[in-house]
Parts: C-alpha cells; structure tokens; sequence
C-alpha cells in the first residue's frame, strides 16, 4: 500500500487527545496509595506490578486513535481518594517531530511521584501496523528514596489490509528496581497465525544480579492474571480486570481552561465527533493543523527553537518538570504544583466534567467487530502530518502510558 496516499478520516478518531489517553495508565491509583508503607521491598515489587498491569484494559467501546497533541498542547486533571488525599497530573507535548509526550503525576499525601515521557514510532508490516512505544515511567517512592522504571508492550494491528481486525499488545516490558536489585521482565504475547490465543502475559519477577526467580506471573491482561511463588508452588489473583472499578480523574470545565489545554484546544472536533459531524470535525482538526504549522513558519523564519513550558530535556534525552517541588508539607507541595498551573476547579466538580473519560469503558478485543480500514482512505495528503496520522491510523492503536 502507497501510504503517501492515506490519510486519516475523522471517523476513527476518540474524541480524546493522546495527553488525556495517557492517564488511563493510571485509571487505578488506588492500587498505589499503600504500597510506599509496606516494609518488604519484594512486597512493594509486587505492589507495583499489579499497578502497572491493571493499566492496559481501559478502552473505548470501539477502536478508536486518539487525537494527535500539537506542540506546546498541555492537559491537567486530578484524583480524589476515599482518604481525602489527592493526586495531580500535568502533561505536555514537547516535540512534534519526532511526537513526544512528557508527563508528570503526584500523590504528596502517599509519597508517590511519576515522571513519564512516551515516544511512539510507527511502522508498516504488511498486513500489519504497529506502534514502537519508546519511552519509559519512573515511579518514585519519596519516603523510601526508592525508584522504578517501567518500560511498556508495543502496539498492533492485525487485519488492516483484509481479514478481521485486531488490536494486540505484544513483546517484552520490564519493571526494574536497581536499589532493591529486583526485576519484573513481562511478555505481552501475540497470538500465533495457527495457534495460541489473545491477549496473554507470561512474567517472571527475579533478583538481577543472579537471575534468581521468585514469582511467575500469568494470564490475560484484559482478563484475570495470577502470580505464584516459585518456593511454595502458592497461586494467588494478581489483578481481575473484569471485575475492577477504575477511579476517575476530574478535570477543570473549558471556560477555566488556557486556549492551548487539550479539552478547550479540541472542543469543536470533540464535539463534531461526539455528534458524528465527520465535515465539521474534520474542518476543525485542519484548522489547528493549520495554526500548528504557521507557528512553526513563523519561529524558521525568526530561527527560533520551541521550549517546552513546563518540562526540560534531561541529559538521557528524556523529559523532567522544570520545576523543582520542595518536599515540605502535602498542602504546601500541591500548591506548589498549583502554581505552575491550575490544576483544581474553582468550583464544586459536575458530572459534565468527566463526559470524556466516562466514554472509556472495559473493551474486550475479541469481540470487536470492525471492517478493514483499507477503504476508509483514498485523498491525497498534504504535509508529514498527515502521513504520521495515517500510519497511527492503520495501527488504529488505543495507547496507555
């Protein structure tokens, strides 16, 4: 297929940008609030794995991509627990070319910090796409000075050219704690062409210094998965996806919204979606394309470099909030965290203000039931906009983390 001939029709975009899709890695942050205060560092591990896996089943009703975030695009929302403590989140897009999402979370209350940056890479595999998720999590423990890195699968599409269409998350993803000497290396298989089934996890949690495993993990990540303790041969549920209850973000309504936040940026497009006015959302999306690339005119023509707001370039390459949050009291750090940007409404939350999220629901691949997009393409595209937007397209990929 001649992919400089595809481009990406609005009917198969979630009316979501990828900065708010991001939070549905953390659509259980309830699993966290506990794990900073248990002592046993393999305990804690465990903790995290069970976070980290409870994060893939969150998706739409159909297969749906999320909107591409435009430079300088930023998004922010919290949690509120039964406990009274709280969880905020600023992300931002800080790259355009190569696309690069940085993205920052914290509970003060539970010592929990995140500092996240993702850098997906498609690619075209026949009758296959997929997207490379580079990028990774560190998860921070403040009360322990402790640390985890959390790499993710990548992301397929199966069926794109003819057959049944498939989403499947697949290859290798770590959790890696070098302070406690502890490693989790996840498989998210593929089915095979003749045998196998979907959505499968195989995982061995292990000390790295000597390869020593202690725990397998199993199951499906949509499903229920079980970990067992390689000594004692005891299996118990790790995560049930199936039964789970995810805990909303809240976010603050448009008219408290900066013009550049991702639900006032989008509004027209979500809204031309949400009513399936394919002209109108596709008229919107142009014209912030459109802006996006006369900005980027205007700073060539000035030789001026884009700078990130609220995020900067650490020397691995990764992404870190520029600003540095003093550790002193929880109502001081968040108002510390306030002052970069408003996070909190200024009044009383409604249920309008979760309408977006609320549209995720528990999705079950082996249920979809989707015609090949390959007819869905046929007009010329104009700019490397909209050949990165086709290839995201083809891997029609619902992305977590």
């Amino acid at each position: 297929m001649d992919l400089s001939k595809i481009t990406l029709p609005t009917f198969v975009l979630e009316p979501k940008s990828m900065l708010e899709r991001i939070t549905n890695f953390m659509c259980h942050p309830e699993l966290l609030l506990d794990i900073p205060f248990i002592d046993d560092p393999i305990e804690r591990f465990i903790g995290i794995c069970r976070f980290y896996l409870s994060g893939w089943h969150i998706r739409p009703r159909s297969v749906k991509k999320p909107l591409n975030p435009i430079l300088g695009e930023h998004f922010t929302c919290k949690w509120e627990f039964p406990d009274k403590s709280e969880a905020l989140y600023i992300a931002e897009q800080v790259s355009h070319h190569p696309p690069i999402s940085a993205y920052f979370y914290m509970s003060p209350e539970n010592n929990v910090r995140i500092d996240g940056v993702l850098k997906p890479r498609s690619k075209f595999l026949g009758n296959s796409a997929g997207t490379i998720m580079e990028g990774k999590a560190i998860l921070t423990f403040i009360n322990r000075n402790e640390e985890y890195i959390l790499t993710q699968p990548n992301m397929y599409a199966r069926g794109i050219l003819f057959g049944r269409l498939r989403f499947e998350l697949g290859d290798h993803s770590y959790i890696k704690c070098n302070k406690n000497d502890l490693i989790a290396d996840i498989e998210f298989k593929t089915k095979g062409f003749l045998s196998g089934t979907y959505n499968v996890i195989l995982g061995k949690i292990k000390y790295e210094s000597n390869g020593e495993v202690l725990y397998e993990i199993s199951g499906k990540w949509d499903e229920e998965m079980t970990i067992k303790n390689v000594k004692t041969g005891k299996r118990v549920v790790l995560f049930d996806a199936t039964n789970s209850t995810y805990t909303q973000p809240i976010v603050r309504p448009e008219y408290e919204q900066e013009d550049r936040e991702s639900r006032k940026l989008w509004s027209k497009v979500i809204d031309a979606i949400i009513r399936n006015d394919q002209d109108t959302a596709t008229e919107a999306k142009s014209a912030i394309e459109d802006l996006q690339r006369e900005e980027q005119r205007l700073r060539e023509a000035k030789g001026e470099k884009w700078i990130p707001r609220f995020f900067e370039k650490t020397e691995t390459n990764d992404y870190i909030l520029k600003t540095k949050i003093n550790w002193t009291t929880p109502e001081d750090i968040k108002k510390q965290i306030e002052n970069i940007i408003t996070i909190s409404e200024k009044r009383k939350p409604s249920n309008d203000c979760n309408e977006s999220f609320e549209s995720d629901k528990v999705f079950h691949t082996s249920q979809m039931k989707v015609s090949s997009p390959s007819s869905f393409f046929t007009q010329k595209v104009s700019d490397d906009d909209d050949f990165h937007d086709a290839i995201d397209c083809l891997s029609i990929i619902n992305t977590n983390l």
